[in-house]
């Protein structure tokens, strides 16, 4: 029995009474329920109910995608921009293990995002039948949670749990299991209930003790240092964080998955810290003598080897809604559990009691002079395009205003170090887990939750390619956005690596048969350009950024001996910086 959208309609009243649903349509009036305006999926056999259902109304949107994966990272880069949750819709068998690597990089960035997956009847399970798949097994390591809904009655709670979970405490994906059978039965919808999940509780601010103790050890600092994770973007405590750090007047760091919650434009803010961040950057998390870390990791790209960087004495004090973060890869002194946008106040306002004003003109002076080492300058003076150069360009030419969603690679960290993202959810890009390919369905997902704003794909010949076939999901729904891609006909940062480590042995990081992206880009309809040349690129960058009725395709041509400065070693310290080409030795 099918439900037209007139009864569905009566889904905006399910906050006061029950009502008699399908499964498939209790799905869609969830996803009414939470606000719920795109979907990203790929139908299959199990999924049809669901797809039969939103067919039935016009509240939520289906974005067909053309790999699973794609509908991931899609949703995914819908949550990054927006801060809300993101939705896909996937089909038994391959349509599930085609969004694992999707789910896998949301639970390691902790993105919110809810994952129905569809899977054959009930009663088939353990037959080795058709797209049997034990979707539960699979991603339970890579999820907040995930679900198999068993009987009809249940699924009402399970969404309703889903969105509760992914949002709330440390954000993440959470996957719902519906076999085709229950999307089929009928049962009783009420979405009003609240969710109440025993043993699961979310911090709030952090304890008053705690707070006591951080503050006097950053009130009796002379080298303070702010350790700014994505945590901080996560909890939307980028103007709690300005207001602490107007107050103090520390330097301070964003990793990459918090470009944005300071200014970079800010001169308290040092850059980026870790395997490719500033000499100062580092040089400042590495000396100084009370270290503030906010939503933060501690991530080995960040610290570099955990023995190098505990030689130097120092307070921690770590902030963080996840216990489970804190001391988990370096010895915290002061561990706060609690949510930045309650904590980062409570700090603020206890200092303020304390009301001492550290004198940081010998600490600021240090840092001045680290500097001025310009880790970050280079020459413009050669015959092949820049790479750097080219962003920077970019960068004035957008005035700090685009949405950057970049892939994995060379490209990425270019992208990292020479923009100045003035505000937080304006860099989009894959830190965990590192997935190439992510840069154009992230800026399908963004451009939907962001209409208003320039989205920019900035990109590698490499990475482009693992999800080029969604240029077609930007035809067909006129998601118009703007592709850089960079090419230097190898895997760029996999050369870097055997070029600095070992010793120029480049074992299968060429690419000899890439194709014409221009022709390719105009194949899916939409416009290409290629420069190679100086003379050429003002105009190219701004045919990119002014043409706002058709997705563009911009590549840049760029010589494979392009290197990222500085970085680190693996298993190096963050001392043990290479600044450029003879610091190899």
């Amino acid at each position: 029995m099918n439900h037209n959208s007139e009864e569905l309609d009566i889904v905006e009243s399910a906050t006061s009474r029950d009502i008699n649903l399908r499964g498939a349509d209790m799905i869609v009036a969830a996803l009414r329920a939470e606000g719920v305006r795109y979907v990203w999926g790929y139908p299959g056999g199990a999924a049809l109910p669901i797809y039969d259902a939103l067919l039935e109304q016009d509240h939520v949107k289906h974005i067909l995608v053309r790999h699973e994966q794609g509908a991931l990272h899609a949703a995914d880069g819908f949550a990054r921009s927006t801060g809300k949750v993101g939705v896909a819709l996937v089909t038994s068998g391959p349509g599930v293990t085609n969004a694992i690597t999707g789910i896998a990089t949301a639970h390691f960035d902790s993105i919110p995002m809810v994952v129905i997956a569809a899977s054959i009847p009930t009663s088939l399970v353990g037959e080795d039948a058709f797209q049997e798949c034990d979707a539960i097994g699979i991603t339970r390591p890579i999820t907040k949670h995930n679900f198999m809904v068993r009987r009809v009655s249940e699924l009402p709670n399970v969404l309703k749990k889903a969105f509760f979970l992914a949002t709330s405490g440390r954000p993440g994906p959470v996957v719902v299991d519906v076999p085709k059978d229950i999307l089929l039965d009928h049962g009783p919808f009420e979405y009003s209930h609240p969710i109440q999940i025993r043993s699961y509780r979310t911090p709030r601010g952090g304890h008053s003790g705690q707070i006591k103790q951080a503050a006097e050890a950053l009130a009796r600092a002379k080298r303070p240092y702010i350790y700014v994770g994505g945590g901080v973007v996560l909890a939307e405590a980028a103007e709690k964080l300005k207001e602490f750090v107007d107050l103090m007047g520390f330097p301070t760091t964003t990793t990459l998955m918090a470009l944005g919650a300071l200014s970079g434009a800010d001169e308290r803010c040092l850059g980026m810290p870790g395997m490719h961040g500033t000499y100062e950057a580092n040089m400042a998390m590495h000396h100084c003598d009370v270290l503030l870390a906010l939503g933060s990791r501690f991530d080995d790209r960040v610290i570099g080897n955990p023995d190098d960087f505990a030689s130097e004495n120092r307070t921690v004090i770590h902030v963080d809604i996840d216990p489970s973060s804190i001391s988990k890869r370096v010895k915290v002194d002061v561990p706060i559990v609690g949510d930045l946008r309650i904590v980062i106040p409570q700090l603020t306002a206890e200092l303020k009691r304390i009301a001492i004003r550290q004198d940081l003109t010998d600490w600021w002076t240090t840092i001045c002079k680290w500097r001025a080492r310009k880790c970050l300058a280079y020459d413009d003076g050669r015959e092949t395009l820049r790479p750097r150069a080219v962003l920077e360009r970019l960068r004035r030419i957008t005035n700090d205003d685009a949405i950057v969603c970049s892939d994995v690679g060379q490209h990425q960290m270019w992208a990292a170090q020479y923009f100045k993202f003035p505000k937080p959810r304006r860099w989009i890009n894959s830190g965990g887990l590192g997935t190439m390919g992510v840069g154009l369905p992230y800026a399908i997902g963004a451009k939907l939750g962001k209409p208003e704003s320039d989205v920019i794909v900035v990109t590698g010949d490499g990475s482009i390619q693992m999800c080029i076939q969604e240029l077609s999901t930007c035809l067909q729904y006129g998601i118009n956005v703007k592709v850089l891609c960079f090419n230097n006909r190898s895997l760029g940062m996999v050369r870097q690596q055997q070029h600095v480590d070992h010793r120029g042995r480049y074992a299968h990081s060429y690419m000899d048969s890439l194709p014409d992206f221009v022709k390719l880009a105009e194949a899916y309809g939409h416009v290409g350009l290629r420069v190679e040349t100086e003379d050429a690129l003002n105009e190219a960058l701004r045919t990119l950024v002014e043409t706002k009725d058709r997705t563009v395709f911009l590549e840049v041509v760029i010589d494979p001996g392009e290197r990222v400065w500085p970085m680190i070693r693996s298993g190096m310290g963050l001392t043990q910086m290479l600044l450029n080409e003879s610091d190899i030795g």
